[in-house]
């Protein structure tokens, strides 16, 4: 084949390029009627070079690529598997399990009591909801009933909990848009809330404060206004994520009619929680399970109208203010009472007790080496948290030690959904995608 340099329309190039520079192009006709599509350019290069071939539209090759599982972009150890043609999502396969430690095996090995701090490291991120999930579900097996008090400090640890994840997840999910400062803000409100959980409970993260039949110690003097004047800065935090998101155009074009999904997709899935109301159903535990204390409670359940990705920030951010609304209700009605049951057979007694009864210190050295005994029988306890549906299975054999503990883990249900909410969008909205969905990958892999 001869050179380029050679070819007739080589050669017609450099007299059109002569003729240009002495002026002498002609100009009877406007320059926009001279311009010629790319199909007739393919076309006129196929009749002057014979015996090559032009493909006016190659067809594009499959690109298989790996993303992760070390991706600062996947929120955790997450592997994806995700075919590409061209920059658009054809396929998209996530691979699990590469933080596995067997969590629910081993809680399998402990006494009752002792499995709390093992499911508080599952979702790492909701770690009071897990705890409510179990020990609700070992409360049900043995029929132990849970002071008013301690129900209601149960949710408002978990309401603050809910504040914590969003927290987490907002500030991280703008930070893959390009949206820094948001990160810093949520961050900062982020601290404010553990300082209230140290406090109350001594740690900042994991704290084993729920017990079976109540939790660990009652609040302590000042904490109540500690969590007053978190309230009103969180509602000021709230207005400054909404002002620095809402108006930015990157983030809504990169957000809004990106990653839809159907509801009755979604149902046919499982996914729950703020995936699901984003898409406009309404669906709530804590309004359809009427647990612990959120019967007695005033508060809305957003949703969504599209189920895109700015559906699921606005349902999180809405949700957030209705969880301070719960834990004001939480503060102003909290009541009077034992913050633990009295059932010395399952419940652990008040540390200031053991230097006061003999029979509370024989109950404690009895529960703390040997457990007590459940009746064989199983039970399902779900709740609401901040990802969904999370189920704890219990299943006893007569032992001091459950026979079976499996968890009904929101974010691997709701991670199947993935591959519906980003084939056929573009490869730079995955990111996004699976930000909005907010995957735990403890949760996940357990």
């Amino acid at each position: 084949m001869a050179r380029v340099e050679d070819t007739l329309y080589d050669r017609e190039l450099r007299q059109a390029g002569a003729a240009g520079a002495a002026g002498t192009l002609p100009d009877e006709a406007p320059l926009r009627d001279q311009e010629v599509t790319v199909a007739d350019f393919t076309a006129e290069l196929a009749d002057r070079i014979p015996g090559v071939e032009f493909e006016l539209e190659p067809e594009q090759e499959m690109l298989t690529v790996n993303m992760g599982p070390h991706h600062p972009a996947t929120h955790g150890v997450l592997r994806l598997v995700v075919d590409l043609e061209g920059e658009v999502v054809k396929d998209l396969k996530p691979v699990i399990g590469y933080v596995h430690t067997g969590i629910e095996k081993s809680c399998e090995t402990m006494q009752y009591w002792k499995v709390i701090p093992f499911v508080e490291r599952m979702d790492y991120l909701s770690y009071f909801f897990n705890m409510q999930a179990y020990v609700g579900a070992v409360e049900k097996l043995v029929g132990l009933e849970v002071p008013r008090r301690a129900q209601w400090l149960r949710v408002l640890h978990m309401e603050l909990n809910r504040l914590h994840s969003h927290l987490v997840w907002l500030g991280t999910s703008a930070l893959d848009l390009g949206a820094m400062g948001v990160y810093f803000y949520c961050f900062r409100d982020r601290d404010r809330v553990l300082d209230t959980f140290e406090m109350s409970t001594g740690q900042r993260m994991h704290t084993r404060y729920f017990q079976i039949g109540g939790v660990a110690e009652d609040i302590p003097a000042g904490f109540e206004q500690k969590v007053r004047t978190l309230i009103e800065q969180m509602k000021t935090g709230i207005n400054q994520y909404e002002a620095l998101l809402d108006k930015n155009e990157i983030f809504l074009i990169r957000t809004k009619d990106v990653g839809v999904v159907s509801r009755e997709r979604l149902v046919e899935l499982g996914v729950t929680g703020p995936l699901l109301r984003a898409a406009g159903d309404p669906w709530d535990l804590r309004k359809e399970g009427g647990y612990l204390a959120y019967p007695e409670l005033d508060f809305d359940v957003p949703v969504g109208t599209v189920g895109d990705g700015y559906d699921r920030y606005r349902v999180r951010l809405t949700e957030m203010r209705e969880s301070l609304k719960i834990i004001e209700q939480c503060l102003d009605g909290l009541p009077e009472g034992p913050w633990i049951a009295d059932d010395r057979k399952y419940a652990l007694p008040p540390r200031a007790e053991l230097s006061t009864s003999m029979e509370s210190l024989i109950h404690h050295f009895k529960l703390v080496t040997e457990g007590f005994r459940v009746e064989p029988g199983e039970v399902y306890n779900p709740i609401e948290s901040p990802r969904g549906e999370l189920g704890c299975f219990v299943m006893a054999d007569g032992s001091s030690k459950p026979a079976r503990v499996h968890f009904r883990e929101p974010s691997f249900v709701n991670l199947q959904a993935l591959a519906d909410m980003t084939v056929g969008e573009y490869v730079a909205d995955l990111i996004q995608t699976l930000a909005m969905l907010d995957p735990i990958l403890g949760g996940i892999d357990r």
